[in-house]
């Protein structure tokens, strides 16, 4: 592994503590899940099928469609002028 330093708020630092305290894993452990998580390319399949499942139906109580719903997000922001 490589050895490097980075400088973190006093809020983040504090952040990282006691998420390291709560979870049993260094900080270094920590901020190298988080970098993988946020910018890896690998990021699992289970991963992306849990937020399409658990938004499945989110728009089932609408009394419009997609194309309805940005049909109106466009007149919508047509300038009158």
């Amino acid at each position: 592994m490589i050895r490097t330093q980075i400088s973190l708020t006093e809020a983040q630092k504090a952040w990282l503590d006691s998420r390291s305290s709560e979870t049993g894993l260094s900080i270094s452990e920590l901020i190298r899940r988080a970098l993988e998580e946020c910018y890896s390319s690998r990021r699992p399949l289970e991963h992306d099928l849990r937020a399409i499942t658990e938004s499945a139906g989110a728009w089932s109580e609408r009394d419009f469609n997609g194309e309805e719903y940005v049909e109106r997000l466009r007149t919508a922001r047509r300038l009158d002028h």
